[in-house]
C-alpha cells in the first residue's frame, strides 16, 4: 500500500461538533458512535465521520476550521440566534474551544507563512503511524500527539456586530470569512435566498480587504457572488463548493462562477455532502445507495473544474464532513474522513500526475496561502 498523501481539508466545522453536539474530537470514531447510540436527543446530525484520531490516520494534518453563528430574527424560518450579539457570543465560545485544544497540544493555530511552513515541516518529518496511533514527539517535555494545524474561518458574518468586532476577530487569528450561509443574512444572502449585496456587506468587504482576510465566496447567492467580486479586490477562495453542472442547485457554482474564481487566482474545495454531489437528491428521503454514490463521483467534479481551468491548480478538498449530516449523506465507501486517502489512486487512474494529485490534496490551497500571506 502506498504512503498516504498529506491532505489539507479546507472546511471542517470542528467547534460546532464539539460544542453543539457534544462530540469530544479527541475520542475515537467508535467511541463517539457508541456514546451517541445511547443518546435520545440525536437529531439531524447522522453518524459522525470526523475526529482527531481519524484525521491523523488519514494524514489530514491541516484544515480550515470554522466558527459559525447565524442571526435568525423574529419568526425567521432558519435556526439561529435572536441577535447578532448572541451569535457573537456563540462564536467566541467556539474560539475558546479551539484555544483549549491548542493548550492541550491537539491543535495548533496557523496565522502566517512561517507558522504554515513550520507545521508542514513537522508533519513531513514526523508523520503519524500508519495505523492511526498518534505519533509521539520526543523533543517535547511532555509527549503529545502530532498536532493538527488549523486556519480559523467564519462561516456566515451575522455574528460580526460591528466592524470593530471584525478587527478583534482578525487579532484572534481569523483569516477567512464567508459573508453568508443559508438564507438571507445581515451582510449577504446565501443558499436558497436572493438579492443584491446589502450596503453593510460592501462595508464588510472593504474592511476585510484592508485587514487581508480571505473572502470565502461559498454559499453566496448568485447576485451577491457577482456583487462581491465587483466590490472586493483581495484574495478569495471557495472552501466547499461543487459544480452546478453535475449537481443542479443554487448551492453549487455555475461554470461562469467557477471560471471567475479561477481568473481571480482562487481555489475551489470539493465537498462530500451527497446533496452537492449528485442531481435530484431529496433531503431526508434520498440515500447514497439510491445513486450508488461513491467517492469516485467527487473526481468528476474535480475533472470538471480542471477542464474549465485548463490545469489542476485550482481545485482542492473542502469536505464539510459532519457539517450537519453524517454517513447517511456521504458516499457509500466513506466511513470516516480517513477515507479521503481513496482519492489519490482514483485520480491516478484518471491520468493525473503525482504533482497534480498532491496539488489537489493539499498543495493548491497551501500555495494560495503562501501567495496571500507572503
Amino acid at each position: 500500500m502506498s504512503d498516504p498523501v498529506f491532505t489539507f481539508d479546507v472546511h471542517l466545522d470542528l467547534s460546532m461538533n464539539a460544542l453543539e453536539w457534544n462530540r469530544d474530537q479527541r475520542w475515537s470514531l467508535e467511541k463517539i458512535r457508541r456514546w451517541e447510540g445511547h443518546q435520545k436527543d440525536k437529531v439531524d446530525r447522522g453518524t459522525n465521520t470526523v475526529c482527531f484520531p481519524e484525521m491523523r490516520k488519514g494524514s489530514i494534518g491541516l484544515c480550515v476550521a470554522t466558527q459559525i453563528g447565524r442571526n435568525s430574527g423574529y419568526f425567521h424560518r432558519l435556526p439561529g440566534w435572536s441577535s447578532p450579539e448572541q451569535a457573537w457570543a456563540q462564536t467566541q465560545g467556539q474560539l475558546a474551544w479551539y484555544r483549549e485544544m491548542v493548550d492541550q497540544g491537539e491543535m495548533v493555530q496557523i496565522r502566517t507563512v512561517a507558522e504554515l511552513d513550520a507545521h508542514l515541516k513537522l508533519w513531513r518529518e514526523s508523520p503519524p503511524c500508519d495505523d492511526g496511533t498518534p505519533y509521539i514527539i520526543k523533543s517535547r517535555e511532555k509527549p503529545k500527539s502530532l498536532p493538527i494545524g488549523f486556519i480559523l474561518s467564519l462561516e456566515g458574518a451575522d455574528s460580526i456586530v460591528t466592524l470593530k468586532h471584525l478587527e478583534r476577530s482578525y487579532e484572534s487569528g481569523l483569516r477567512a470569512l464567508g459573508p453568508a450561509h443559508y438564507g438571507p443574512g445581515i451582510y449577504a444572502h446565501g443558499t436558497d435566498a436572493s438579492g443584491p449585496l446589502p450596503p453593510k456587506g460592501k462595508e464588510l468587504l472593504k474592511e476585510m480587504e484592508r485587514l487581508g482576510i480571505i473572502l470565502d465566496v461559498t454559499h453566496l447567492c448568485d447576485e451577491c457572488f457577482w456583487d462581491a467580486l465587483d466590490c472586493y479586490s483581495g484574495p478569495l477562495w471557495a472552501s466547499h463548493q461543487n459544480c452546478r453542472t453535475l449537481a443542479p442547485w443554487n448551492r453549487q457554482f455555475a461554470d461562469d462562477q467557477i471560471k471567475a474564481v479561477i481568473e481571480r487566482g482562487g481555489v475551489l474545495g470539493m465537498a462530500f455532502d451527497a446533496i452537492m454531489m449528485v442531481p435530484g437528491w431529496v433531503h431526508h428521503k434520498s440515500k447514497p445507495s439510491d445513486y450508488q454514490l461513491k467517492i469516485e463521483r467527487i473526481c468528476e467534479h474535480i475533472d470538471h473544474i480542471c477542464q474549465i481551468a485548463g490545469n489542476a491548480k485550482h481545485v482542492g478538498i473542502g469536505t464539510d464532513l459532519d457539517g450537519g449530516y453524517g454517513t447517511e449523506q456521504t458516499p457509500m465507501d466513506l466511513d470516516s474522513i480517513a477515507d479521503l486517502q481513496k482519492i489519490p489512486p482514483l485520480l491516478k487512474a484518471r491520468g493525473y500526475s503525482q504533482a497534480d494529485i498532491e496539488g489537489i490534496m493539499s498543495q493548491n490551497f497551501v500555495s494560495f496561502l503562501r501567495r496571500t500571506w507572503g
